[in-house]
């Protein structure tokens, strides 16, 4: 331990007229951890990044503070889809945003697992672990640790419980180049309970027991406006859903976790308004 005693908070950050403005943001709201979109998020295709931009990212990062940083991959990736258009299309854009992270020197990369499409939770696993080991390869990436992101169990998606993550990284060639993003509202939809001290507590008990703590790098701290078990992923601002104040209040005093990179991904549209806001609960939060 370091000494810190309030885990490393942040936001997803627009990157909008520049990658670099991402950080200028990031500051601007006192972040201690950002998250970036490296690329639009809900296009199949992008020009490369250009060396000198990558460059630009570099010179600065260190000028804001260095905060630990993750690039969230695009939403149109299924890393378990069979072989069609759409895996080799994800393939495509998944090798070509860990060129983009080797390139800024970004640390984590946060997915989804993906869809199984109705083979079944097994072959998902199987094609999840094969695919990010073989854009890992094509890419040359050896600076990103790959985070698979905990999702709310809807339909035929992948990763809604931890053992599927944890069989994720058992069947991958690289396991020591995955890691976990744990989404608070995600895994309260997938039924993990948050909200009392004894749910919380056995919550944590199972993640440390099924994928272990250090392999939790990074957290997104969202809100619910589904119910436990609901499967839905709609995030709200911290404090004003099912969740509520507790399970963050928790967090925010779990040594455990105080080293864990934790970002907002709330909803946005107000000049970071309410990311301001977020934040301020967040760290009232600390006891």
């Amino acid at each position: 331990m370091t000494g810190r005693v309030i885990p490393r908070l942040g936001v997803h950050v627009s990157v909008a007229g520049g990658l670099v403005n991402g950080l200028i943001r990031g500051a601007e709201l006192g972040c201690e951890a950002i998250q970036i979109f490296t690329k639009n998020q809900r296009r199949w295709n992008h020009p490369p990044l250009a060396e000198d931009t990558a460059e630009e990212f570099r010179a600065a990062f260190p000028k804001y503070g260095s905060p630990p940083i993750a690039s969230h991959g695009a939403y149109l990736l299924n890393l378990a889809a069979a072989e069609n258009e759409v895996a080799e299309k994800t393939m495509a854009n998944l090798t070509d945003e860990l060129e983009r992270c080797r390139m800024l020197r970004v640390p984590y990369l946060v997915l989804h697992p993906g869809s199984h499409g109705g083979a079944g939770v097994e072959t998902g696993v199987k094609r999840i672990a094969k695919n990010i080991g073989e854009a890992l390869s094509r890419s040359g990436n050896e600076v990103t640790t790959v985070l698979l992101e905990t999702t709310s169990g809807a339909g035929k998606s992948v990763g809604g419980e931890f053992s599927h993550l944890r069989d994720i990284i058992a069947a991958s060639p690289m396991p020591e180049r995955l890691g976990v993003c744990v989404d608070t509202c995600h895994i309260f939809a997938a039924g993990y309970e948050l909200k009392t001290r004894e749910g919380y507590e056995e919550t944590v008990e199972k993640l440390s027991r099924i994928v272990t703590l250090e392999r939790v790098n990074f957290f997104h701290l969202n809100d619910s406006l589904g119910e436990l078990g609901s499967k839905k992923d709609r995030h709200t601002h911290i404090g004003k859903g099912e969740l509520g104040l507790a399970p963050f209040g928790f967090l925010m005093n779990d040594p455990r976790f105080y080293e864990v990179p934790m970002v907002l991904e709330t909803p946005d549209g107000d000049n970071g308004e309410m990311d301001a806001i977020n934040l301020a609960t967040l760290r009232s939060l600390k006891a």
